[in-house]
């Protein structure tokens, strides 16, 4: 199957429309899970992006340790404390999640939830929602060695955003060097939308659809850039974009706003918050 470079119009048309008459509980309502002492910055960054990208109501579920530096960050979004273990959510939070999941559309699971027991048997049960999920971070990390978790999701939505590092830990092979191919047999194999990270970040279809990004420079080489991403991606599904194109869209989105910061402060000074405050004007440029 050929490969399609993600361009402008290709993203216009992905871009969910906004309807006049809309409100607040029209434009999609995302829950995010993750957090954990030492990781504050990543759900606190998802949720940025989330929001600046047109989600109508974004909630934050984080261990309860960290949830007063959460809501004292958020203004726009909704954090809540949940069961911990160790300064890392425990598996004893399943059931709040549950419920607050329940009235939300889509669960971007992982950012920042670092590694232990507890976290990985809640990502593997969270996983078993109905829920569109977008996966990103530890939540990736919590397959390592239980790609059968990934493999029951295949009639559900699930987009996986891993760094090549995490691709590997999952049973991504890129010895031979094609990332694009390795992409493509990954997302066909387990039934899922893969978002292979990098220059060049390659999206893949499980029907084989493989396509290249062709935004985003050096810049966004710093950690909290994915859990940016993750925000955007899960904030286009939950607006009723398909998984592909959140995905491409997302990806384009996330790497035009780093361009245009890039052009103002260098790729030195590109800093992740601030890819968050320049997606609107990536979302303007398309729409102009």
């Amino acid at each position: 199957m050929e490969t399609q470079f993600v361009g402008p119009e290709l993203v216009r048309r992905a871009l969910p429309p906004r309807r006049e008459d809309g409100h607040k509980g029209t434009f999609g309502k995302v829950l995010i899970v993750g957090g954990a002492v030492g990781y504050t910055g990543a759900p606190y960054l998802t949720a940025s992006a989330a929001v600046r990208t047109g989600c109508g109501l974004v909630s934050l579920g984080v261990p309860e340790a960290i949830w007063p530096m959460e809501a004292a960050k958020c203004a726009s979004a909704m954090p809540f404390p949940l069961p911990e273990k160790g300064g890392m959510l425990s598996a004893k939070a399943l059931p709040q999640i549950l419920e607050k999941l329940s009235s939300c559309d889509v669960l971007a699971l992982g950012p920042g939830l670092g590694r232990s027991e507890g976290t990985a048997r809640l990502v593997w049960e969270l996983l078993k929602t109905e829920k569109p999920v977008v996966l990103d971070a530890d939540g990736i990390n919590a397959l390592s060695g239980h790609i059968d978790v990934l493999d029951a999701r295949r009639d559900k939505v699930t987009v996986l955003t891993p760094h090549a590092v995490e691709f590997s830990r999952i049973g991504g092979d890129l010895s031979h060097g094609d990332r694009q191919q390795a992409a493509r047999d990954f997302a066909m194999r387990h039934g899922c939308v893969l978002v292979l990270k990098g220059h060049g970040t390659v999206t893949a279809a499980p029907t084989g659809e493989v396509l290249v990004n062709t935004t985003g420079g050096s810049g966004l080489a710093k950690g909290g850039s994915g859990d940016v991403l993750t925000g955007v991606i899960a904030s286009l599904l939950a607006q009723g974009a398909d998984a592909v194109q959140a995905a491409v869209a997302g990806v384009w989105l996330h790497g035009r706003a780093g361009d245009l910061l890039e052009a103002e402060l260098t790729a030195y000074g590109v800093m992740p918050e601030a890819v968050a405050e320049h997606l609107p004007l990536a979302i303007r440029e398309i729409l102009e």
